[in-house]
C-alpha cells in the first residue's frame, strides 16, 4: 500500500472463523507490526462475527490489542505477552468495511464499538468505492512511530527518493547499518540536514533522527 514515498506490505489472510480453520494462520503473524482487523459493518451477523473471531484468535495465543504505543520485550510493535512469553499481543485497527452501504456509517461504527465492548480504534471504509481508504497509510505511519531518513552521498546533488524506513528513537548508526553493516563499523561521523539538528550539522553515531532528515554518511 503506497502512502506518500513510502509502501506498507499489507498480508490478506482468510477469514478468521471456527468453521474455517487456518494452521497456519499464528505463524503468518509473528512478522507482523500490527493488525487491520476488517469487518463488515453492513453485516447484522457481525457482532457474532467478531466473537467467534477473537476466540479463535485466543486458542492461537494471539491477543488484538487496542495499545499501539510500544512496549517491552517487542518484535517491531508486536509485543511478546508478559505471562506467556509464546503469546503474541498486535495492535489493532479495526477496519469497518462496507460503510457506503449504510446511511450513517460513523453512527453504525460507534453502535458496533459501544455495544461489543471494543476499544480498538476503528474508520469507517469501503473497499468498494474507496471511502476511508486514503486515511490508513497516514494513520498507520503515525501510531506505528515510524520515520523516513533520506541518505546523501559526499559529492552527490541532494534527492529525495527511496528513504529509510526507521522507528522513532532510531539513530545515525541504525542509518548507517541500513546501508551496510561495514559502514555501521566504520562510520567516523555524519552530517545531518533536516528537524533533528541545524542545516549541515555534525553529528555522532548516537545522534537520533526525525522524520525526514537527510544524512550524509562519512567513513
Amino acid at each position: 500500500m503506497a502512502w506518500e514515498d513510502i509502501h506498507f506490505q499489507l498480508v490478506d489472510l482468510p477469514a478468521v472463523s471456527p468453521e474455517h480453520p487456518v494452521p497456519w494462520l499464528a505463524n503468518a503473524l509473528e512478522t507482523a507490526d500490527a493488525c487491520l482487523f476488517v469487518v463488515a459493518l453492513d453485516d447484522p451477523a457481525c457482532l457474532e462475527q467478531v466473537e467467534a473471531a477473537h476466540g479463535v484468535l485466543r486458542d492461537k495465543r494471539v491477543d488484538l490489542s487496542h495499545r499501539w504505543e510500544p512496549e517491552a520485550e517487542s518484535r517491531g510493535n508486536a509485543a511478546v505477552g508478559e505471562d506467556d512469553p509464546f503469546r503474541l499481543r498486535l495492535p489493532t485497527l479495526l477496519l469497518a468495511n462496507k460503510a457506503d452501504r449504510l446511511a450513517h456509517p460513523e453512527a453504525e461504527l460507534r453502535a458496533l464499538l459501544e455495544v461489543a465492548d471494543l476499544r480498538y480504534p476503528a474508520l469507517a471504509v469501503s473497499a468498494a468505492t474507496g471511502l476511508g481508504l486514503g486515511a490508513i497509510g497516514a494513520w498507520l505511519f503515525g501510531h506505528l512511530g515510524l520515520l523516513r531518513v533520506y541518505t546523501k552521498p559526499p559529492g552527490h546533488l541532494t534527492t529525495r527518493e527511496r528513504p529509510f524506513v526507521l522507528r522513532r528513537g532510531q539513530t545515525v548508526e541504525d542509518v548507517a547499518r541500513l546501508v551496510h553493516k561495514d559502514l555501521a563499523r566504520t562510520l567516523k561521523y555524519a552530517r545531518v540536514w533536516g528537524r533533528s539538528g541545524f542545516d549541515g550539522q555534525h553529528v555522532g553515531r548516537e545522534h537520533r533522527l526525525a522524520d525526514g532528515d537527510m544524512v550524509q554518511l562519512h567513513a
